[in-house]
């Protein structure tokens, strides 16, 4: 039996919709926080809270196989970790999505990976480590608001950016759940090409017919508009910590483990402006 946590989440279900193309519906479990969030997934639904550890063990019982989806809140590490003694007492391998890079970027946004990764490893369980590079739809705002504001910002210089849909990623996930012989494998998940924000500006200038610009800011500058853009100032200041590691090539890699894992090419970019500006 697969479980697969934050099943209501944006990549939770579609890691659940994927499995159920890999393995007979009746085989995969949906943990989820709030169940009715759940409940048109078409399979099992339990309740599973990271901040609550009996439901985790309850939502865990009778698995084989977990994916750990990592969660949003600042005490995340300590909530995954709640996860994996679960995993680990239910004798579940566990597959947990990660940050690029996460044992050796200084990137902020990959700290609690990291410890959560440790943390996986001294455990004792059997794991899979699934490092995803930047998500396409963490740029929807950007592409939606360009045609107005004329520009894209950043801070990322010409730093590149391999990113993937995240239908990729979950393709990628169900791949490895559903699959055998991932044990003990650290994968870096990417797009199967890399592009800067200026080529980014320059895909939506050829939707729009639009003159659109890539603007690159200092650090502060661009936290600062992501700040006025609504995103609260510490999420914002994590945020612009991004694109300057970008800058640094901490997204740039390409090494095509996706593709190979999920037997298609993954989304361009260009497609992914395409979809959201119809």
């Amino acid at each position: 039996m697969i479980v697969v946590t934050g099943a209501s989440g944006q990549l939770g279900r579609l890691v659940v919709q994927e499995l159920k193309q890999r393995v007979p519906a009746e085989q995969i479990v949906a943990a989820a926080r709030t169940l009715e969030k759940a409940a048109d997934l078409g399979v099992e639904v339990r309740e599973a809270d990271y901040d609550r550890p009996e439901t985790i063990k309850s939502a865990l019982q009778g698995a084989t196989k977990v994916l750990l989806v990592s969660g949003a809140d600042a005490h995340r590490a300590q909530q995954h970790a709640a996860v994996v003694d679960a995993a680990k007492e239910a004798g579940a391998a566990l597959v947990y999505t990660s940050a690029p890079k996460a044992g050796t970027t200084e990137a902020a946004l990959a700290a609690d990976h990291k410890t959560t990764e440790e943390y996986i490893k001294a455990s004792g369980v059997t794991y899979t480590i699934l490092r995803a590079n930047w998500y396409h739809e963490n740029y929807a705002q950007s592409i939606t608001m360009a045609p107005q504001l004329g520009a894209v910002y950043g801070a990322a210089g010409d730093g590149r950016i391999a990113s993937a849909a995240r239908a990729d990623y979950a393709a990628g996930a169900a791949a490895v759940l559903a699959g055998e012989g991932h044990e003990g494998k650290v994968y870096e998940l990417s797009g199967d090409t890399a592009w800067t924000l200026a080529e980014l500006a320059a895909e939506i200038a050829a939707v729009t017919g639009k003159e659109i610009a890539y603007q690159n800011l200092p650090k502060d500058d661009y936290a600062g508009v992501l700040a006025g853009a609504g995103i609260p100032g510490p999420y914002a200041e994590i945020l612009a910590d991004v694109d300057v590691n970008i800058s640094r090539g901490w997204l740039a890699d390409t090494p095509g483990t996706l593709r190979e894992l999920i037997g298609r090419p993954t989304q361009t970019i260009g497609e992914y402006v395409r979809s959201v500006l119809g």
